[in-house]
């Protein structure tokens, strides 16, 4: 998620590295079992005394309060509180687990998942969570129509479901939901119309929380009786949520802050803490001073040149394991960038260790994919274009071109889990490519509303920054999202490579998806749509009196868990 999420952009094992840093973490850190336990890994109980208000600093306001229709990290941080859904996932990892759902099955073909539910399960208004309430919520998302099916309104559910019931739209028409039936209370069969074998992994989403049936309709959640055009800011989406999980919303300031309280009914292990706060400060200064001066006790997107100031002054900065890529983007609709030999040339130009130690925080490695090395299907035996200046001149001659000189477009006022300081990185980048006889024209946009419309919306760029951080464990989240389909962003039509991922992600195990997918990865690394940089590890800092934080490469934080002590 790129356009509107920080800490996902439109998110395997413990990944590698990360996993010593969360061992540093202690003071923080829980196991966050499917019960959504409070235990920590050594199986002791957190050292807070318990009570208190808990007080995180947000970038910006949640959109809305409806999952379903969101697909912004702010969102999902509030959404993550008061909804669960069918799959959850493994405590540090990106990796699905049963949270509503204890366990699932999958036929042979792929084309049918039966979930056995938790029973005793009450969504916060006491209407019972089952295998019909599954099955409304399933059948909600397919009957959406008119406004409902825009991308901007039901993005996931028509990313990865590609289609509705109806739709004036002949591509929206249809799609892999089969239909959705509840044998029992207690269990819920979905039929899928072609194989996902990523469909487990992406119900991990927040987007697909279960919700109540009671209160959406109460509320005109889908806003088929109201006046407003946008149905993300129904009755049921400001002020009425109503899921399963340890929170429940007590009121919201929009612009400030929303306020949570205990849900008194959750099934799992109650919030330890009478109150969250999330409160919105959009300047990372502004949230570092807040915390320095007490006013907060946590924010996320901590700036690299801050980490070693906070540790000084007694704070805690954790880690949470990166998934997501940072690269450096190929238009090839300019001419220049057409030829893969200019494409290799700059991608031979760049020293990715000295771009990491001038503008990435510590921790963070050289990439040689479009996906972290997590996922299924990546290729540690890809081709690479390791650091080599005199052979990226010797292309560039080749192609004609010793003299080139070529835009190079990068955001301002923005700082991304995978770009933390993209000015310093773009600096960076810069000289090296200058260093073998680039001239480079800088074009700085302003994130927000600037930059992703340039990139994105049109064909007048050039080589640019961007990334992505992972939504669920699955190649198409990455490869599919980057390079499955025609975009302004890359600019070019390879209907080979198309093809091929629209074929993986139709594979029906992970079994036969993963040699696909690292044969993907090869044909990307030859044809050289850009260059992967690195998975930047984003940080979070904590006054020292939070206890049981447990950080997740997906952002999948569900704050029972967490105490505060005595300062």
């Amino acid at each position: 998620m790129r356009a509107t999420r920080p800490a996902r952009h439109r998110a395997p094992r413990l990944l590698g590295a990360a996993a010593a840093v969360l061992a540093t973490a202690v003071a923080l850190t829980g196991c966050a079992q499917s019960q959504r336990d409070t235990s920590s890994s050594d199986g002791s109980s957190g050292s807070g005394s318990g009570g208190g208000t808990f007080v995180f600093a947000a970038s910006s306001d949640p959109v809305m309060l409806d999952p379903a229709f969101a697909s912004d990290g702010e969102t999902f941080r509030v959404a993550r509180q008061i909804f669960e859904g069918l799959v959850g996932t493994q405590p540090g990892t990106a990796d699905p687990a049963p949270l509503l759902a204890e366990k699932w099955t999958g036929s042979a073909d792929g084309l049918t998942w039966t979930f056995d539910l938790k029973q005793g399960v009450k969504f916060s208004d006491g209407t019972d969570f089952n295998g019909e309430a599954v099955c409304a919520n399933f059948d909600r998302w397919y009957n959406w129509s008119g406004v409902n099916q825009s991308g901007n309104i039901s993005y996931y559910y028509g990313s990865i479901f590609k289609g509705f019931k109806t739709s004036d739209d002949p591509a929206k028409q249809g799609g892999i939901y089969g239909g959705c039936t509840a044998p029992s209370a207690n269990q819920a069969v979905v039929t899928l119309t072609q194989p996902f074998a990523g469909f487990v992994q992406a119900l991990s989403l927040p987007a697909f929380s279960m919700q109540s049936p009671t209160a959406m309709q109460e509320y005109d959640a889908d806003n088929t009786g109201g006046t407003e055009d946008d149905p993300r800011f129904s009755s049921y989406a400001t002020e009425h949520p109503t899921g399963t999980g340890p929170f429940v919303l007590d009121s919201w300031d929009r612009g400030q802050q929303v306020t949570l309280k205990p849900n008194e009914s959750y099934w799992g292990d109650k919030p330890k803490v009478d109150e969250v706060i999330i409160r919105t400060i959009a300047d990372g200064n502004a949230r570092l001073q807040a915390l320095q001066a007490g006013d907060i006790d946590g924010y996320d997107l901590v700036a690299p040149g801050d980490i070693e100031g906070l540790k000084s002054g007694g704070f805690q900065v954790v880690n949470r394991p990166a998934f997501n890529i940072l690269y450096l983007g190929f238009n090839q609709a300019d001419p220049a960038l057409a030829d893969v030999r200019v494409r290799q040339a700059i991608s031979y130009a760049i020293d990715k260790n000295a771009v990491i130690s001038q503008s990435l925080p510590e921790g963070s490695e050289p990439a040689i994919e479009f996906i972290p090395d997590t996922v299924a299907g990546y290729n540690p035996d890809v081709t690479t274009y390791d650091y080599d200046p005199e052979r990226a001149k010797q292309l560039l001659a080749e192609a004609g071109q010793s003299n080139l000189t070529i835009d190079f477009n990068y955001p301002t006022d923005v700082s991304r889990p995978y770009m933390p300081s993209p000015e310093a990185t773009f600096t960076a980048i810069q000289s090296q490519l200058q260093a073998v006889g680039i001239t480079v024209n800088p074009v700085a946009n302003k994130w927000s509303p600037d930059y992703l419309d340039k990139i994105q919306g049109g064909s007048d760029h050039g080589i640019h920054l961007l990334g992505w951080t992972g939504d669920y464990n699955d190649p198409d989240n990455f490869l599919g999202v980057f390079f499955g389909q025609k975009s302004n962003e890359w600019g070019f039509d390879n209907a080979e490579l198309f093809q091929a991922l629209t074929a993986a992600r139709g594979l029906p195990t992970r079994d036969e998806q993963v040699p696909a997918y690292q044969q993907i990865n090869e044909q990307i690394a030859q044809f050289v749509p850009g260059v992967p940089i690195s998975s930047p590890v984003p940080s979070l800092a904590f006054a020292s009196t939070v206890q049981g934080y447990q950080p997740s490469p997906v952002q999948d934080e569900v704050w029972n868990t967490i105490t505060l002590s005595e300062s």
